[in-house]
C-alpha cells in the first residue's frame, strides 16, 4: 500500500527538502500531499521528488478554474486530490451537492486517478465517492478514531482503532454499473518546469529571500483576481485621485511633521521630528491601508470584509471604512486582546462590525490571523480579507506597503520643505510591519538615509514566546502564507 506524508509546508521546509525526499524514499514512503504548496512554489520539492522517484500530489478545489485544473493535472505523476468543499478540513456528515459536477470537470483535464477528500467520515460518503471517482482521502475521521482510543493507548490499540474505522467506512462498498469518471491511466511523467518563467514569476512575489505565496488551492483564484485587480488600479489615475481625496477629506492628511523640541534637547545632538500619524482619523496609520483595500474589494465585487486586529487600531479603521462604504464587516481579535482593549471593541461594535474573540492558541494577533484565514478559505467567493500588516501571501505585503507608503512620501516632502534636506535616519516601530514598511519604502533608494526598525522586547528577548522581536530572534520558516 502506498504511503504518503501529508501536512503543511513549514515542517517539511525546516527538515530540508532534499534530505526529506532522500529519507522518505529510504524509509519506504511514496510521496507527499502538501496542502499549502502550489506548483509555482514547489519547484525545489518537485525536482527532489523526480530525483528520488516520489510523487508530489497536487490539490484541486471547486474554486479552481478549468485552465488552472489543466495546469495542476500536468504537474501530477500518480493521482490528484480533489478537495470536495471550500473551507477548512474536518469530518462532515454528507457530500456536497455539486461534487459530481466538480469531479466531472476535473476528469476532462486528466486520465489519472481522482481521489476525493475533505470531510469524508462514513461509509455512505465513501460509497458516494466510489460512483464518481477513484478513491477517497480520509484524515480527520482517522485522527478522531486514534484520539478516541485514549491517551494511554498502545501503538497496537491505535492501529486497531484505525483498522476498525477504515473497515466501518468500507462496509458494503462496491461500484455500481453507472460509475463514472474512472481513471484510464495510473501514472505519467509530470510536465517539465520552465525554471526561467517560474523564477521571473516568483521574483515578483518576494522581498529578497522572503515572501512568496504558500496558499491552499481553494484560494488560488482569489489571489489571481486580487493581484490582477491591484495591478490595474494602482496605475489608474481615477483610483489614485480617489485615494488622494480620501486621504485629504476623510483621513485628514497630510498629517503634520512636528519638531520635538524637548526630546531633541534630551537627545543632545539629533534633531527629532515626529510624523503625527496619530492625528489621522481613527488615531493611527491603519486607516490608509483600510481605505485602499476596501475600495479594491468593491472593485472585486466582494461585499463582505473580514479583518484581524491586535491592539484594535486596524479593526477600528476597517470598521470605520466599512461603515462609510456600506460593506459588511467581521473582525477577528484574540480574546486576550479583547479584554485589554475593551474600548476599541466597543468602538468596532458601535460602527456596526461583528467582533469575534478568538480563544485558540495564545489568544492574540497571530491566532486572530489564523481564524480570519479559516473564514476566508470558507467564504472566498464573496469575502475580501483586509489584512492590516505586511504579512501573508503575495500580493498582500506589497499592497499594504503601497497604501501605507503615503507616510514616507509625506515625510520626504515635509522634511525637504521644513528642514531643507532629507532625514539622516527614519525610525519606526515594527510589529506587523505596516508602519515601518510605509515609512521606509520611499527612502529605500536613498543611501544617505538610514532606516531603523524597533521591535518590542516584551518580557525580554531571551524569554520564549514572551516578546515580539520576530526579526531579531526568529528563524526563517513559512507561516500564514509567506
Amino acid at each position: 500500500i502506498p504511503v504518503g506524508l501529508m501536512g503543511y509546508f513549514n515542517p517539511f521546509f525546516q527538515y530540508g527538502l532534499e534530505k526529506l525526499c532522500a529519507d522518505t524514499k529510504e524509509n519506504g514512503a511514496d510521496g507527499f500531499i502538501v496542502v499549502d504548496l502550489p506548483p509555482e512554489e514547489a519547484t525545489e520539492l518537485a525536482a527532489s521528488c523526480v530525483k528520488h522517484g516520489l510523487s508530489n500530489v497536487p490539490l484541486i478545489a471547486p474554486t479552481s478554474t478549468d485552465e488552472r485544473i489543466g495546469y495542476l493535472a500536468d504537474s501530477a505523476s500518480t493521482f490528484l486530490y480533489c478537495v470536495s468543499v471550500t473551507g477548512v478540513t474536518g469530518a462532515r456528515d454528507s457530500l456536497p451537492d455539486d461534487l459530481d459536477d466538480f469531479i466531472a470537470r476535473v476528469r476532462t483535464k486528466t486520465d489519472l486517478p481522482l481521489a476525493v477528500g475533505f470531510g469524508i467520515s462514513n461509509s455512505a460518503m465513501v460509497q458516494g465517492v466510489a460512483d464518481i471517482g477513484d478513491g477517497v482521502v480520509v484524515g480527520s475521521a482517522i485522527l478522531k478514531a486514534i484520539e478516541a482510543a485514549g491517551p494511554d493507548a498502545s501503538t497496537e490499540e491505535r492501529a486497531n482503532a484505525v483498522r476498525d474505522k477504515v473497515a466501518d467506512m468500507c462496509t458494503g462498498l462496491g461500484q455500481k454499473d453507472t460509475a463514472r469518471n474512472q481513471a484510464t491511466a495510473l501514472g505519467q511523467i509530470p510536465a517539465a518546469i520552465d525554471d526561467a518563467v517560474t523564477l521571473k514569476a516568483n521574483e515578483k512575489k518576494r522581498f529578497g529571500n522572503f515572501g512568496g505565496q504558500f496558499i491552499p488551492e481553494t484560494l488560488s483564484e482569489a489571489f489571481r483576481e486580487l493581484e490582477e485587480a491591484y495591478d490595474q488600479i494602482k496605475v489608474d489615475p481615477e483610483f489614485i485621485a480617489e485615494l488622494a481625496r480620501y486621504r485629504k477629506d476623510f483621513v485628514g492628511g497630510p498629517t503634520p511633521l512636528h519638531k520635538a523640541e524637548r526630546l531633541t534637547e534630551l537627545a543632545g545632538g539629533a534633531t527629532i521630528w515626529l510624523k503625527r500619524e496619530d492625528l489621522a482619523h481613527t488615531g493611527a496609520h491603519k486607516i490608509n491601508n483600510a481605505i485602499g483595500q476596501a475600495l479594491l474589494a468593491k472593485r472585486l465585487g466582494k461585499p463582505r470584509i473580514i479583518a484581524e486586529t491586535g491592539a484594535g487600531q486596524h479593526g477600528v479603521a476597517t470598521a470605520t471604512v466599512c461603515a462609510m462604504l456600506g460593506l459588511d464587516c467581521t473582525v477577528y481579535m484574540g480574546a486576550v486582546d479583547c479584554e485589554r482593549q475593551k474600548l476599541n471593541v466597543f468602538r468596532m461594535n458601535t460602527l456596526g462590525a461583528k467582533v469575534i474573540p478568538v480563544q485558540d492558541g495564545q489568544r492574540t494577533l497571530k491566532d486572530a490571523i489564523n481564524e480570519a484565514m479559516r473564514d476566508w478559505v470558507t467564504n472566498v467567493r464573496d469575502t475580501h480579507y483586509l489584512i492590516g500588516s505586511a504579512v501573508g501571501p503575495h500580493p498582500f505585503p506589497t499592497i499594504v506597503r503601497d497604501f501605507q507608503s503615503i507616510m514616507g512620501k509625506e515625510i520626504r516632502e515635509q522634511m525637504l520643505e521644513t528642514a531643507g534636506k532629507l532625514p539622516d535616519g527614519v525610525v519606526a516601530c515594527v510589529g506587523g510591519g505596516s508602519n515601518a514598511i510605509g515609512a521606509f519604502y520611499p527612502f529605500i533608494e536613498d543611501e544617505s538615509v538610514k532606516l531603523y526598525g524597533v521591535e518590542a522586547a516584551g518580557h525580554g528577548i531571551d524569554v520564549d514566546e514572551q516578546h515580539c522581536a520576530t526579526l531579531t530572534k526568529g528563524t526563517p520558516g513559512v507561516l500564514q502564507g509567506a
